[in-house]
């Protein structure tokens, strides 16, 4: 019996052969690599990805998905099925001496929590092969001044580099969503282009600073930095949110971080 994909789940099954291909060909998985597949539905991606590396390890939420998974994947190679939630599963407890490779078709409902939950475990990560809703795949590669560019631009860019692959149409899947769907391969950097003092610091500003996106940076960051600190790193606060680079998002964020240090010390 056809499991039937269930919207809770936000469960879209990839079905197109030639975009299965597409996918395999760009992650372009070898023996002895330490793969991970965060959603892996009827296993469309995971028995290639299993034929090609030998071992692999899945992380499915539906345990009706599980049994058929491990009977499909019995005679072609090792798998390891976590029947776990993803957005709380802990990535760094799959390490040994190689780093991970996270791929997925991941569920729309849940993709940018899920970002954010593993660039917090990117120390652990070689790279990421993520399906993803093309609109969000926009966001994560957006520059600034655009409307695409966002917290989410910046946070990931701070510690991945984005590579947009190819867009896939709706039809690829089943049943198809109403919106087109994008692959991309994010690679955590070897080294941060800027280093933040403090990231708790970064994350807080920005996701205030995009809280309140249209008003100037002397209002949206009330609370946190003054008009003047702003004028300190060089950033003029009657700048946009959306107008700001990633280094001059580290730069406030470095002043907020001193600002609360010495505040501590007083």
């Amino acid at each position: 019996m056809t499991h039937k994909a269930r919207k809770r789940f936000g469960q879209n099954f990839l079905h197109d052969p030639a975009i299965v291909r597409r996918i395999i060909s760009a992650i372009n998985p070898q023996p002895g690599e330490r793969l991970v597949e965060i959603g892996p539905g009827r296993g469309a991606i995971t028995l290639p990805l299993l034929r090609a590396c030998g071992e692999l390890h899945v992380i499915e939420l539906d345990r009706d998905l599980v049994q058929p998974l491990a009977d499909k994947a019995r005679d072609i190679g090792r798998i390891l099925i976590h029947q776990q939630d993803a957005l709380r599963f802990d990535f760094s407890s799959l390490v040994e001496q190689a780093r991970l490779r996270v791929v997925g078709n991941l569920p729309y409902n849940i993709s940018t929590p899920l970002l954010f939950h593993l660039i917090d475990q990117s120390d652990y990560i070689q790279d990421m092969h993520f399906m993803l809703q093309k609109e969000v795949v926009d966001r994560l590669a957006a520059i600034p001044g655009g409307s695409d560019y966002g917290r989410l631009s910046v946070m990931i860019q701070y510690y991945c580099q984005v590579e947009p692959l190819f867009r896939v149409g709706p039809g690829a899947f089943r049943p198809a969503p109403k919106v087109d769907s994008a692959f991309v391969r994010l690679i955590p950097h070897a080294q941060l282009p800027f280093t933040a003092t403090d990231t708790g610091c970064l994350a807080m500003l920005v996701r205030q600073a995009f809280s309140q996106r249209r008003k100037t940076l002397r209002n949206s960051l009330k609370g946190l930095l003054t008009a003047d600190e702003i004028v300190h790193t060089g950033t003029d606060p009657g700048a946009r949110p959306e107008t700001l680079s990633l280094r001059q998002y580290v730069a406030l964020a470095d002043r907020l971080a001193a600002t609360r240090q010495q505040a501590m010390e007083e």
